[in-house]
């Protein structure tokens, strides 16, 4: 597998550091996590939702939280007492998870439920009134250049 140093473009760039992560780590084996499976969508003009699949687990046993930029969604199954049942196959996963979202600046988590297996996050990006661009009025000034006047006294 072919390495490339990203490294020389590193020093000449200011602002991109993130797009020459993602570089990096395309060039990289796949570590990613996998589980649980997730999307994603575009439900308005600045409105998001994050649908997570996690079959198995209630509402006790997930938490959602945000914390500057970024949103963590954990999942910790409890161990039930009393299973002593001995699985042939076992394909539904019982096991821990921790997946962190990065959000951009002024997303604001609005809701969060818990429906059919599915974990809905909804996300709203809102610009505060500061932050956005402004028109600014562009006075004209006279072509004329101006005269002086001479006054008898």
């Amino acid at each position: 597998m072919r390495h490339f140093d990203f490294s020389p473009l590193h020093r000449s760039t200011v602002g991109f550091d993130r797009l020459f992560t993602m570089l990096d780590s395309l060039g990289q084996p796949d570590q990613a996590q996998t589980y649980p499976p997730y999307n994603i969508e575009r439900t308005g003009e600045n409105a998001y939702r994050i649908t997570m699949a996690v079959a198995g687990f209630d509402e006790g046993e997930l938490s959602v939280e945000a914390r500057e930029n970024t949103l963590t969604i954990k999942g910790e199954k409890s161990e039930e007492k009393g299973e002593e049942n001995q699985f042939l196959h076992r394909g539904i996963a019982k096991r821990a998870f921790e997946r962190r979202f990065q959000l951009a600046d002024h997303v604001e988590i609005r809701a969060a439920s818990l429906k059919n297996g599915l974990l809905h996050v909804d996300l709203v990006r809102e610009i505060p009134e500061a932050a956005k661009p402004r028109r600014i009025a562009i006075a004209s000034v006279s072509s004329q250049p101006k005269q002086i006047e001479a006054q008898n006294a």
